[in-house]
């Protein structure tokens, strides 16, 4: 049979939070660049003038 050694307590708390972390950032970003889209698309055009 296996035996399943115990790990070391010290540092385990950083390093379950790490994927949250991760996950948490990619949603940061992910409405970043939504809201930027929005903004871009929302942003009024000047009048283009035909030159001829």
């Amino acid at each position: 049979m296996a035996q399943q050694k115990p790990q070391p307590a010290t540092g385990s708390g950083i390093l379950d939070a790490v994927p949250l972390f991760v996950v948490l950032l990619l949603a940061a970003h992910v409405l970043a660049l939504v809201f930027w889209m929005y903004k871009l698309a929302s942003e009024k055009q000047p009048p283009r003038r035909k030159t001829q």
